[in-house]
């Protein structure tokens, strides 16, 4: 992806995030990113195109922010839930531009099949990364508890933005779900002495 494109695509995702889905134009997009008028149309000719394009550039920030907050270190659940609480703190925050246009191409979604096809694929683009990763924590059903993993991460951050509370602890929600799909450690029985 070029620069000109990323930046024109981080800022669409800037106006759906804090202006809303009616406020993304390609002139508005120009203006956010500060390039000259046209910009952003020349690289998608319609909104449609334009939304598609934000579809595939919040796929790629979200990956970014798992890797940056997952580490390259396998992961043990506990890890795992330090990590996904920390992104999903970020994605209510300080990162909440990056959730609300999610919700914004969603919301759009509900009315357009063609943007459903598109969220199907890169939902699918996720699972390839993130269904390995459930497993390599011992989930006996890697894809279904994937699945279930993220509802619960998108029920997590859609509540905290619409009604924020200060004791918002979205990894003690997510152990709580690990512990129930993933396998705990058993104790070796004691030997029995003759």
């Amino acid at each position: 992806m070029t620069d000109r494109r990323t930046l024109l695509l981080d800022a669409a995702i800037e106006v759906l995030g804090t202006r809303g889905l009616r406020q993304l134009t390609h002139r508005t997009v120009d203006a956010v990113a500060g390039l000259p008028e046209g910009s952003a149309s020349n690289h998608f000719r319609t909104r449609e195109a334009l939304i598609s394009g934000v579809l595939g550039r919040l796929v790629d920030r979200e990956t970014e922010l798992w890797g940056r907050l997952g580490g390259a270190q396998p992961l043990d659940a506990e890890r795992f839930a330090t990590a996904a609480g920390a992104m999903i703190t970020e994605l209510a925050g300080p990162g909440r531009a990056v959730t609300l246009a999610r919700y914004a191409i969603f919301h759009e979604a509900a009315f357009n099949p063609d943007l459903q096809r598109r969220i199907a694929e890169n939902r699918e683009r996720l699972a390839a990364w993130g269904v390995p990763l459930v497993a390599a924590l011992g989930s006996t059903e890697p894809e279904r508890h994937y699945r279930m993993l993220l509802d619960l991460i998108d029920g997590l951050l859609l509540n905290q933005l619409a009604s924020p509370t200060s004791s918002f602890d979205p990894a003690t929600t997510i152990r709580t779900l690990l512990s129930a799909i993933t396998p705990t450690p058993t104790t070796p029985a004691p030997s029995a002495r003759s």
